[in-house]
């Protein structure tokens, strides 16, 4: 007996189901990377990342472009009830993600080493070889997520998420201790840890079939006309390629730019192998840090491009526009708190995470708080790119990510080299690329399109976050006089900070009735938060 199919979900509820997802998972990888750092060292990091810093090129190639080309060409299809057309978008993806998959994963199998060794990072070719067979299995995972994103189902991508997320915890951890506790091999020790990612994705995939195969069967009701393989895969491709191309191009360049650092950091700035070693490792960690509230983000863009796009299909501007206000308010309501709050105590976070002290704190925190005032520009970058898109324009924002890598290159190799500033020029040229972007974005956009008001939309939860921000520093500064215990200070300072924040969004009315319109029980929350029309 066939399951009754799932209600479509609305922008922000597909969002909220998103977000939640990425709680969970961040939360699940906070318990994954802060215990592992300190299992493995700064140095065994560096080897983890570095692997990652490969893995993510070969990852932006396969599953950048193609899953928005999917989300948007299904999510057309969905608006004008073609059912038989989404079954073949999703078929002619699936070849495409395959082809990339079996590639890329052989690649990173049998030029592990050479690829280590051109990272200027020889101990990380474990990693490597440990994460290759991941990117088979996340081309599949892609194929399936833009087929449901499409519809503007989150559910199954949200589930799947916490299966790689937990696999990762409980296999990764588990073979990093093993490794550690047999054979005391730092390298060794990070290719254990990438083994739960790698096992993760297969789960995942596994899981993701599953529902695929339920969800495929109602399609059929649909109807509807549907193209060739051929006209489907040209316009998928004219789609996808661009952004693949943009975005690939980034990633080689910040590929690159890893490079660059380390030969900077060793070359010019007078490091050792081993002390260049570590200090990547604490930018990488700050990295990761930086990571989380962006990874927030994401849940609204992957929501906003179909539902953007269904709206345009039907041409309902009025809603498309709603949409794209909803997108930057919530996205300015969760990035601006986080990156005040990273700002200002960079120090403190970074003290209850690894421990840091004396010198490695100084690099720590300056490297934090710089990469916390970036987070509202990453965030900027991931909304205006993510409108471009739905509107069709595919092009420009992948121009302007490229010229944004290349700004960063030059940044870096300029301030690396300096034996003053050596690693803290790295999240110096991470700011300068995402300003450079916004800024390339926005023009892009006035000029193309009539964009949403991003001053308008953003001045509360600007407002609200700077107050936050005072009320986070002042909370540290008396806690840490009145009980002495730094972990405790900064957890309630956060903990104020939080409260404060949640007060101001309701008395500023941050959130509007629009806003609430999108969500499921719409109606009802703006009653409870008192928001009228």
């Amino acid at each position: 007996m066939n399951e009754k199919p799932l209600k479509k979900q609305t922008f922000l509820g597909g969002a909220a189901v998103l977000a939640l997802s990425t709680a969970i998972v961040k939360l699940i990888g906070a318990c994954y990377k802060i215990p592992l750092g300190n299992l493995i060292g700064d140095a065994g990091f560096g080897y983890f990342t570095t692997a990652y810093d490969i893995y993510s090129v070969l990852l932006m190639i396969a599953t950048t472009g193609l899953p928005v080309a999917m989300s948007r060409m299904i999510s057309e299809a969905q608006a004008l009830k073609q059912g038989r057309q989404i079954r073949k978008i999703y078929h002619t993806a699936l070849i495409v993600f395959l082809t990339i998959g079996f590639v890329g994963a052989g690649g990173m199998l049998i030029f592990c080493q050479q690829l280590a060794r051109f990272m200027n990072s020889p101990d990380s070719w474990y990693a490597i070889l440990a994460l290759a067979p991941s990117l088979l299995f996340i081309c599949i995972i892609s194929a399936y997520r833009g087929y449901f994103q499409g519809q503007g189902n989150m559910v199954p991508t949200s589930v799947s998420q916490v299966f790689e997320a937990l696999s990762k915890l409980v296999i990764g951890y588990g073979a990093a201790w093993i490794i550690m506790e047999q054979f005391d091999n730092v390298p060794m020790a990070a290719g254990g840890a990438i083994i739960g990612v790698t096992i993760g994705t297969v789960i995942s995939a596994v899981y993701l079939g599953i529902k695929h195969r339920q969800a495929d069967r109602h399609l059929e009701e649909l109807g509807g006309p549907v193209k060739s393989t051929s006209d489907t895969a040209k316009q998928l491709l004219a789609i996808a390629i661009p952004i693949t191309l943009g975005s690939a191009g980034l990633q080689i360049i910040n590929l690159i730019d890893a490079k660059i650092v380390m030969g900077r950091l060793i070359g010019a700035a007078g490091f050792l192998q081993s002390e260049a070693d570590v200090l990547k490792g604490i930018y990488n960690f700050c990295q990761t840090i930086f990571n989380l509230p962006c990874a927030f983000i994401t849940p609204i863009t992957i929501s906003a491009i179909p539902a953007i796009t269904a709206h345009l299909t039907l041409k309902d501007k009025k809603s498309a526009k709603m949409v794209e206000e909803s997108a930057v308010r919530i996205m300015a309501l969760l990035a601006m708190p986080c990156a005040v709050g990273l700002a200002v105590l960079a120090g403190p976070i970074l003290q209850l995470l690894r421990d840091y002290g004396g010198e490695t704190l100084a690099t720590g925190s300056a490297i934090l708080a710089i990469l916390g005032i970036a987070v509202v520009f990453n965030s900027l970058v991931l909304v205006t790119n993510a409108v471009m898109q739905a509107h069709g324009d595919v092009k420009t924002p992948v121009i302007n990510m490229v010229i944004g890598g290349i700004v960063k290159v030059i940044v870096n190799y300029i301030l690396v080299g300096s034996p003053s500033i050596h690693i803290i020029g790295a999240p110096i040229g991470t700011l300068c690329c995402y300003v450079c972007i916004t800024t390339l974005n926005l023009i892009a956009m006035r000029r193309s399109t009539t964009p949403p008001s991003f001053v308008r939309t953003m001045f509360k939860p600007l407002l609200a976050s700077l107050i936050m921000g005072a009320a986070a520093y002042g909370s540290y500064a008396l806690l840490i006089r009145v009980i002495g215990s730094q972990s405790l200070s900064c957890l309630g300072a956060i903990c104020m900070a939080g409260v404060a924040y949640l007060i101001l969004v309701v008395v500023l009315k941050v959130i509007t009735a629009d806003d609430c319109k999108l969500l499921p029980k719409g109606d009802k929350i703006a009653k409870l938060l008192r928001i009228k029309e």
